[in-house]
């Protein structure tokens, strides 16, 4: 009975370190990003040794995925799925530039610093890909169903593209002013053109 009691304690024990460690690193990624993110300060901000980070997660992949994973969990990006429920086209567009503009705002740290880090980093874009695939899913889910001329249908999901983009969001807010309403509403005139 103690054996078993002892072995669910440090069980307990070992995934609260683990936890501490995701979180750790996930505050590095949306602060300095992952280039910039060592398993020193990994080791440091989640209060253990650098051993004991390597040990819960013996390469980046591992690590990387832990806390894609848990950051997702905190901030989940739209759902294509309950977008395509929305019949008509521009009424959906409009949702679901509303929901992606406040997705940018929630989470517009980590996403510069992943965008940036992306090209350089082979293993986040492993570990993105099923992300940036839901994205994609999301554009194409926008762009159904609007009424195109002959050969416009990929011209309307580049702009829809456009459209939903965080460097987008972050030109039309961080730069020019408008607020996320504002932006939605250009955007949305922008498609209604493209179509």
């Amino acid at each position: 009975m103690a054996r078993a009691y002892k072995l669910k304690q440090r069980a307990e024990s070992q995934e609260a370190t683990r936890q501490r460690i995701v979180e750790a690193t996930v505050a590095l990624h949306e602060s300095v990003g992952v280039a910039y993110t060592t398993i020193r300060a990994i080791a440091e901000e989640a209060g253990v040794e650098r051993a004991t980070v390597y040990r819960h997660f013996p390469d980046e992949h591992s690590l990387l995925s832990a806390c894609t994973s848990h950051y997702l969990r905190e901030n989940p990006p739209p759902d294509p799925d309950a977008l395509g429920r929305i019949a008509e086209p521009e009424q959906r567009l409009r949702a679901g530039l509303t929901q992606i503009y406040a997705y940018h705002r929630q989470t517009e740290a980590m996403t510069a610093n992943a965008e940036r880090d992306l090209p350089h980093s082979p293993t986040l874009a492993t570990v993105l890909a099923p992300y940036l695939e839901r994205w994609a899913q999301c554009r194409d889910v926008l762009a159904d169903g609007w009424p195109t001329g002959h050969g416009d249908a990929s011209r309307l999901r580049a702009a829809v593209g456009l459209a939903m983009g965080f460097q987008t969001w972050r030109a039309l807010v961080r730069v020019e002013g408008l607020d996320d309403e504002e932006a939605v509403d250009l955007m949305v005139a922008m498609i209604r053109c493209a179509a």
